[in-house]
């Protein structure tokens, strides 16, 4: 219901209709993106309307009891039936306001039945996602920023995505609970992707929960948003939403590149060691 007087309100008014995503939160891709925007929107307009129903009183008893029309001051003391009214209404307001905001946040935390786990630990200036998986070669890599220096610094004209592009970024299959542990490494950051509606602080020693499903393919960006440090502009967050089958077979080859490098390390320590015993042997 608040989605559908807040759009008719946004459509007849048809300049604000024009510039919300300017002035406005995004509802983004996801559901429940959809649920916080319908929630933001339903408060903002009952905000409104409590506004002009006070002011338009105000104005009204400041215009039509003035004291050039031969009215003089009131003098009242512990009425009543004030009280009880300016008691009753904004306890009813708050009532209507609480329960569809509750309802609303316990969607938000609700992380339960997530059908994959990504850990997600803020360093300065990067981002490292690890796929926490019960079986197969463990999945984890950093993930940097790949705008030049020469763009940021010398060039006057930016791309598309300036500073918002990654060598390696994070990969999700679409229509699927994903649940993110989020921490950090150093100092605080915060991980926010608007299109897919999660923000959650990552502070070292704490692991934040957030979850997400996304229902369409594509790439959705965001960023750090809290101050890290001198580069805290330059750690960008990019997320693939890709179907099951593409998803399954970047796992497979993440994994296969995984287990060649444990192998190679391997044969590294083995080498190494081997030297090492014949260094011994022949002294």
């Amino acid at each position: 219901m608040g989605r559908v007087f807040s759009g008719a309100v946004l459509a007849f008014l048809s300049p604000l209709a024009a510039a919300q995503n300017q002035i406005n939160m995004s509802p983004g891709v996801t559901e429940i993106g959809a649920d916080i925007f319908e929630l933001h929107m339903l408060i903002m307009w009952i905000c409104v309307l409590i506004g002009v129903a006070v002011f338009a009183v105000m104005f009204y008893s400041i215009y039509a009891h003035r004291k050039s029309k031969g009215h003089q001051a009131s003098q009242f003391h512990e009425s009543t039936k004030v009280e009880v009214a300016w008691t009753v209404v904004p306890f009813l307001i708050l009532i209507a306001m609480a329960v569809p905001a509750t309802s609303t946040l316990l969607e938000v935390y609700d992380n339960d039945e997530a059908e994959l786990d990504i850990l997600i630990t803020g360093y300065q200036w990067k981002w490292k996602y690890e796929y926490l998986e019960e079986s197969g070669e463990p999945v984890a890599f950093f993930s940097n920023l790949v705008t030049s220096q020469e763009e940021i610094y010398n060039t006057d004209e930016k791309g598309d995505n300036y500073l918002l592009e990654v060598d390696e970024p994070l990969v999700i299959p679409t229509n699927t609970k994903v649940r993110f542990l989020v921490t950090a490494n150093d100092v605080i950051h915060s991980w926010w992707v608007p299109e897919i509606a999660v923000k959650r602080d990552a502070i070292p020693g704490f692991i934040n929960e957030a979850w997400t499903r996304v229902p369409e393919e594509g790439i959705y960006r965001g960023q750090c948003t809290e101050l890290c440090g001198a580069y805290h502009g330059f750690m960008p967050v990019e997320v693939h939403a890709v179907s099951r089958d593409e998803f399954d077979a970047w796992m497979a080859a993440k994994r296969g590149a995984a287990a060649a490098q444990t192998q190679l390390a391997m044969q590294t320590l083995s080498v190494d060691g081997l030297m090492d015993l014949t260094g011994k042997d022949d002294g």
